[in-house]
């Protein structure tokens, strides 16, 4: 089929990078510098422990970077990893909230009750408050740690925000997506409200300025007003390139060619986003941290391939168990390395940075139980091997369930109508429904999508609740062996009835009117009171109260109407 001769073509320019004609240290629009200070780094020490930048971008498909045989410009990305150590065997969750967690937590998603969905602005959910997070960890230890950019860990009560998780400071959304320029997002009809905080009050005088600007520019300022000689984190969780497709004009000129205007402008944000990170590491040298710094580049999940993502050649988008879905974009840059320029297949999950980082940070582990994840720097630094053997995807019982999975299919020992996906070794089960399977070449032509490789995917998966792929040597998951390893199955399938006997109650609490934003002056926030218990769900507001809030709620549109209407006029936007 045509499907597997450009599957061969992929590969080609998968393993091939090269740098474009792009002056990577030229100051970008996202910030004005002058000289660069440190042209030539210091040796590699660890008498200090080391500054530590973490950068999560938001839908970045497995596609989508420049070393990855992508025609988005990515010089940036591309030079820090080429002069790192790239991570080429990296998963990640499928889903915003899920990976959040798991970095945050270090555990599964199954042990923290967050293995269905994402929180949603409404719900009375958040991050469970008995967990001790990375950065306090990182505080413990003595780090100054702030966070940049894109929360979804839940905010329903104040002690579930960013400043009361273990961060000093936060300049950020705490709902999943928002306007780039605006700040507004809408939950459903009529839900709408302004999601732009500084520390735990609402930042309405940031209105108009472009989040990836933004974000790069307060990362700058965290840096230029710290001290070099103190060990600082800094979290930094890009919007970009997720929904709405919002990015400056002169960025989308530079991909006029491509046909599709979703790809044209997904382009556009990505490029911006590389030339923010650009700049942060502009900063990092100029004030004097390079040198003891490590920074890691992650995805939280893969590409939307109908906002003009692309994860090809993998199977699967954003939102699947497919590779396309969990395998993500990773790299470490530091002069720290041992061995650099290098590419790393160690197997890394997104859960293994709590354990790294916090060891780097001579943090102390020993009081932290339950973690899933591993310490792997000595595998990213001196190329040894991964502690790391298996990975659980996920469990989800709340997921709709397969039509043809049953007891009997799962050999007695498991429902394979239950969502579930695991990793042992080099073989990959998945069960239930996966979700979307399709492999889709990047989004180039004016008309995507199209229908021809559809008929693979109707000719795939029908009645079927039980795949089961060598992942090493099929990465790309055209392969299913489910009936000829049966015995690989039931091996695996006992792996998920083990992880399932640890799985704690999902925590997925209907959704209250009380999160309203007219209810909070227009802005999305907490809404809950201190005394509630953290499985509160609520009820309605006293009458009086409601009134009193609603009047409030004609002066916030009438505001909300004139900040866009001041925005459009003054941002160069399409």
């Amino acid at each position: 089929m045509a499907v597997y001769a450009l599957t061969g073509f992929s590969l080609v320019s998968l393993l091939s990078f090269g740098y474009l004609s792009w002056d990577w240290m030229k100051p970008s629009l996202v910030a004005d510098v002058a000289t660069d200070p440190m042209e030539k780094s210091l040796p590699p020490t660890f008498t200090r422990p080391p500054h530590i930048i973490f950068i999560l971008t938001d839908d970045q498909g497995y596609h989508d970077i420049g070393y990855h045989g992508s025609d988005i410009q990515t010089p940036t990305l591309d030079r820090l990893a080429a002069e790192g150590v790239k991570l080429e065997n990296y998963y990640i969750q499928p889903i915003c909230t899920p990976s959040r967690s798991q970095l945050i937590t270090g555990r599964y998603q199954i042990h923290t009750g967050l293995q269905h969905s994402i929180i949603r602005p409404r719900q009375p959910n958040c991050l469970p408050l008995d967990q001790v997070t990375l950065p306090q960890k990182l505080q413990e230890a003595g780090y100054s740690t702030h966070m940049v950019g894109k929360w979804h860990l839940g905010f329903y009560k104040k002690e579930c925000l960013p400043t009361r998780r273990g961060f000093d400071t936060f300049l950020g959304s705490l709902t999943g997506n928002v306007d780039y320029y605006t700040y507004d997002n809408c939950d459903g009809p009529g839900v709408c409200g302004y999601d732009l905080h500084e520390g735990e009050d609402v930042a309405w005088d940031q209105s108009g300025k472009y989040s990836t600007f933004l974000y790069a520019q307060r990362v700058s300022k965290i840096l230029a007003s710290h001290s070099p000689k103190e060990p600082i984190f800094i979290y930094v969780a890009f919007q970009a390139v997720h929904t709405p497709l919002q990015s400056p004009k002169e960025y989308i000129y530079r991909y006029r060619s491509m046909g599709n205007v979703a790809r044209r402008k997904y382009a556009a944000m990505v490029t911006c986003m590389d030339e923010a990170v650009k700049n942060i590491t502009w900063a990092l040298k100029k004030y004097g941290y390079y040198d003891n710094s490590v920074i890691v580049f992650s995805t939280d999940n893969g590409g939307q391939t109908f906002s003009g993502g692309s994860n090809w050649p993998l199977r699967g988008r954003k939102g699947t168990y497919w590779e396309g879905g969990v395998r993500g974009i990773g790299f470490v840059h530091s002069p720290l390395i041992k061995r650099k320029r290098r590419t790393s297949w160690a197997l890394v999950h997104i859960t293994d940075w709590y354990p790294t980082l916090v060891s780097l940070a001579r943090g102390n582990l020993s009081n932290v139980q339950g973690l899933d994840g591993y310490d792997v720097w000595p595998a990213i630094s001196e190329g040894k091997e991964s502690p790391r053997t298996e990975i659980l995807h996920n469990i989800d019982p709340l997921y709709n369930h397969a039509k043809y999975g049953s007891l009997e299919d799962g050999f007695g020992i498991w429902n394979t109508a239950v969502q579930a996906s695991i990793r042992v070794g080099e073989w990959k089960l998945l069960t239930g429904d996966p979700g979307y399977s399709d492999w889709i070449p990047p989004q180039t032509l004016t008309n995507f999508p199209g229908s021809w490789w559809n008929l693979e995917r109707l000719t795939d998966g029908l009645r079927k609740s039980v795949w089961l792929f060598n992942i090493t040597a099929d990465p790309y998951e055209r392969y299913d062996l489910s009936e000829q390893r049966s015995d690989v199955v039931r091996t695996l399938l006992m792996r998920l009835v083990h992880y399932n006997r640890t799985a704690i109650p999902v925590r997925y609490p209907a959704e209250n009117p009380r999160a309203h934003p007219d209810f909070n002056g227009g802005a999305w926030g907490p809404w809950a009171s201190e005394d509630d218990g953290e499985e509160w769900e609520g009820g309605r507001e006293p009458l009086k109260s409601r009134n009193k809030k609603k009047k409030k709620c004609k002066i916030c549109k009438l505001r909300s109407f004139f900040r866009k209407l001041n925005t459009r006029l003054m941002s160069n936007r399409i």
